[in-house]
This record gives structure tokens, C-alpha cells and sequence, in this order.
């Protein structure tokens, strides 16, 4: 069956007014000969509903807001630990309140070779998927999920891809702890493996 459609309204936009005892608008009218201009004695504001486009562009922003933040967060732990600023998002046709963020990338040798990989924040928590449904069991009450994946192609690019030779589904790590992700993409760019027994101890 399929869900309901879901709808969305600007909170900042409407507020309950609040209950008081008034006059009726009528009576007042034959009691002065006067009509009402007051708002609150005639209807209370209505709901201005959002469309789609209106909620991801909102969803969008704040996402950049916060991929824009955690790149800071990463460059300013060590000048010898650098990523690059490659900040885009993408939101979910159908629930546009949903998204994640793109944050950097870079390459790490493991495995014997050089390993191209991203890093991306949500705003949900799901199961990281081996299919082309790459996000599953999406869970909307857990606003947060980091998580870094092996690539092919460049970051955003049409034929970019998950390199899933790499640890069997591309996932490099997943948490929903900032400190963790830190520790863990800040250890994907270490300059030696000196550096990065330091920041396991983190």
C-alpha cells in the first residue's frame, strides 16, 4: 500500500493565539457602530503549508551549514592533517526533510594500495546497504549518522561509485558519535602510522 503523502507547514510562520475573553465582533459593532480591526477578533492565523522544493532547499541549507562546520572542525585539529572543502548535499524526493551532506575526500593507502573514499553527515540514522538501495531501514528519530565510504569516480560525479571491493561493502566506518567520526576520518588522513597510533588514544 502506498504511504501517505506527507505535508509540511512553517512553524515559524503560525502560532496558536492564545484563548481570552472578548467581545463577539458583532456585538461590539452595536455597541459603538465601529468594525474590528483586531486580528485576534476575527480568525487565527491559518497554516502556510511548504512545498517540497521549499522544505529540501531549507533541509539543504542547514546540511551545508553543518558539513561547512565539521570541515572546520577536521582542518583545525592539525596542520599536517588537511582535507579539502567538497560540500554538497542531496535530499530524498519524498521526504525532503531528510538528507545528508557531503563533507571532503580524500585518499588513504590500505589494503596495499591507494584507496579513494568520501565522507558524509545525515540527518537519520539507517542501515548502510550492499544494493543499490545503499540507505536501508531509515530511522528518522536518530538526527545523525557519519560515515565514510571507499569511491570510484569523483565525489558527485554522475559515474562515481561505492568501490565495494574494499571490506566487503565500501563502508569505512559508520557511527552516530561526532567524536568518533572525527577520530576516524582525521586517522583516513594521517601522514604515517605514528600519527595515527596517537589519535586512536583520542
Amino acid at each position: 500500500m502506498e504511504s501517505p503523502k506527507l505535508r509540511y507547514y512553517d512553524a515559524s510562520a503560525w502560532r496558536p493565539v492564545a484563548p481570552r475573553i472578548k467581545p463577539a465582533a458583532h456585538s461590539e459593532f452595536l455597541r459603538t457602530g465601529r468594525i474590528s480591526r483586531h486580528r485576534d477578533d476575527w480568525f487565527p492565523q491559518e497554516r502556510r503549508y511548504l512545498t517540497y522544493e521549499e522544505v529540501a532547499t531549507r533541509t539543504g541549507k542547514k546540511l551545508e551549514t553543518a558539513g561547512e562546520t565539521t570541515h572546520e572542525r577536521l582542518n583545525a585539529f592539525h596542520h599536517d592533517i588537511q582535507f579539502p572543502k567538497v560540500l554538497f548535499h542531496r535530499t530524498f524526493p519524498e521526504r525532503p526533510h531528510l538528507g545528508y551532506c557531503h563533507v571532503t575526500a580524500a585518499s588513504t593507502y590500505m589494503a596495499q594500495r591507494s584507496v579513494s573514499w568520501s565522507f558524509y553527515i545525515c540527518n537519520f540514522f539507517a542501515e548502510l546497504g550492499e544494493s543499490e538501495q545503499f540507505f536501508e531501514h531509515i530511522n528518522a528519530e536518530r538526527r545523525r549518522m557519519y560515515f565514510a565510504v571507499a569511491i570510484e569516480g569523483e565525489p558527485g560525479a554522475a559515474k562515481m561509485r561505492i568501490n565495494r571491493g574494499i571490506r566487503g561493502n565500501g563502508v569505512l566506518f559508520q557511527t552516530s558519535n561526532p567524536h568518533d567520526a572525527l577520530r576516524n576520518v582525521l586517522m583516513l588522513g594521517a601522514p604515517d602510522s605514528a600519527f595515527r597510533a596517537i589519535l586512536q588514544k583520542m
